[in-house]
């Protein structure tokens, strides 16, 4: 007798490796499942020290908030979503709900990842993504190559270079973000 097996979509594939592998982070970009391992002590640390510095800016009773692991679903493939490590999202993001844990990416300000094994991920197509989903800005803490990356303002699905900041600079968080703040790069970086 002939058993027939249910291929999983991706989708389904994503959801699998999300409960056998808790606390990996499962994406799918541009149609390619992604696997993320638990962050380290200075990825955790640089997110934390950059929550306190939208608290000190400001952040809270402006219009929007910041948010760490909250999906992102993108327009680019029908199952492709991202999960950044740090958001800064319209106060009334949940009621822009797609699916599962996934929102529309029209209530993100900024997407912020921090570089971990998977940089290239993060320098490639979540760059192609964020930009066709109209992410306003995308700041980059490349471990990797010690810098920060900014992209701002994409056009026709795509950024422009990015802003490069090196040690010893401050970053500017774009005015489209709805709070004024300037971010060390070696904070950023260090953790």
């Amino acid at each position: 007798m002939a058993v027939l097996q249910h291929e999983p979509s991706l989708s389904e594939a994503a959801d699998q490796l999300a409960r056998v592998l808790p606390g990996h982070r499962v994406e799918i970009l541009q149609g390619r499942l992604t696997v993320t391992p638990p962050p380290d002590g200075s990825h955790a640390l640089t997110l934390t020290k950059l929550g306190r510095a939208l608290e000190r800016a400001g952040i809270e009773g402006s219009g929007v908030d910041w948010v760490q692991a909250v999906g992102l679903w993108l327009p680019t493939l029908p199952e492709d979503f991202a999960i950044p490590d740090l958001s800064v999202v319209d106060d009334d993001f949940r009621d822009a709900h797609v699916t599962k844990n996934f929102y529309a990416p029209h209530v993100f300000r900024l997407v912020v990842e921090v570089t971990s094994s998977n940089w290239s991920d993060d320098l490639g197509p979540k760059v192609e993504c964020y930009a066709q989903a109209g992410i306003p800005a995308y700041l980059v803490v490349d471990r990797k190559h010690d810098e920060v990356l900014l992209y701002t303002d994409p056009l026709d699905g795509a950024y422009p270079e990015p802003q490069r900041f090196p040690r010893g600079r401050t970053v500017p968080v774009p005015k489209t973000v709805g709070v004024q703040l300037d971010l060390l790069v070696d904070t950023l970086l260090d953790g």
